[in-house]
This record gives structure tokens, C-alpha cells and sequence, in this order.
């Protein structure tokens, strides 16, 4: 008897909305359980081609640690596009300005580097509090 495998269809993908407490969680354990369900991984139908990860909303953003001494060695960098216009600063200085911006740099670099995965980055919400606006979605918590 042949087995054949499954590829999934991208009319055919349920996708579910998930919520995530970043309060106390490492960084980089918690982006690259977010980056599973992004890319929808944790699904027995999982194609590579095709966007079949769940919608992301991660909570407390603020509250998420880094180990070491990273928070003062580590640099966030970005240019602005005009000429001597990189920018550069520590991650503690972003975590307190925009902390929102670190778990979506995290993530985004463990996410495939294609249209798909700028696709896949643009299902996660992320905000600084624990106040969100897609409780009509109703949201199942996710273990991380």
C-alpha cells in the first residue's frame, strides 16, 4: 500500500490565534518557540512553501530578560539611509524604549529570509503590556 504525504494548500490552512506572556522568559528561548508556531512547525501538515503557522500575540514584552551580560554589550543597529547614518544602540537602551522591537528583531531573524517569512513575521502582534485588542478572536494561551 503507498503512503502518500500530505502538502497543504493555502486555502485549505485553519489558522488559530495563540497568545504569549513574555513576562520573565529568556529571549532567545522565546523567539524560537514563536518562530515554530509562526512558520506552523508544531503542525503535522506543515509544508515549506506554504504559510501554515498560527497568528502570534505576545504579551509583556517589556518583562522579557535577557541572561548575561547582553542587555549592556549587546547593539541593536539600523541605518537611516542617508550618508554616516548608522544608528546603534544597546539592547537594555531598546528595551526601554521600544521593547516591542526586540522580540520582533529575535524572531525575524529565525524566520526564513524570503517573502514568505516577512509574511509569517507580519502574523505577530507584539505589545509592551497585557492589554490587547483581539480578544473577538478568542486566543488559546501557549505553553512556551
Amino acid at each position: 500500500m503507498r503512503r502518500q504525504t500530505t502538502i497543504a494548500k493555502p486555502n485549505t490552512v485553519s489558522k488559530k490565534w495563540r497568545t504569549v506572556d513574555a513576562k520573565g522568559q529568556s529571549l532567545g528561548r522565546l523567539a524560537a518557540d514563536i518562530a515554530i508556531v509562526l512558520m506552523g512547525k508544531h503542525r503535522p501538515e506543515y509544508t515549506p512553501h506554504v504559510d501554515c503557522g498560527d497568528y502570534v500575540i505576545v504579551l509583556n514584552a517589556k518583562d522579557v530578560v535577557m541572561t548575561g551580560s547582553k542587555a549592556e554589550h549587546k547593539t541593536a543597529r539600523h541605518y537611516t539611509g542617508y550618508p554616516s547614518g548608522l544608528k546603534s544602540q544597546t539592547y537594555g537602551q531598546l528595551l526601554d524604549r521600544k521593547p516591542e522591537r526586540v522580540i520582533e528583531l529575535a524572531v525575524r531573524r529565525m524566520l526564513p529570509k524570503n517573502r514568505l517569512g516577512r509574511v509569517m513575521l507580519s502574523n505577530m502582534r507584539v505589545f509592551p503590556g497585557a492589554e490587547h485588542p483581539y480578544g473577538g478572536h478568542k486566543p488559546t494561551e501557549l505553553k512556551v
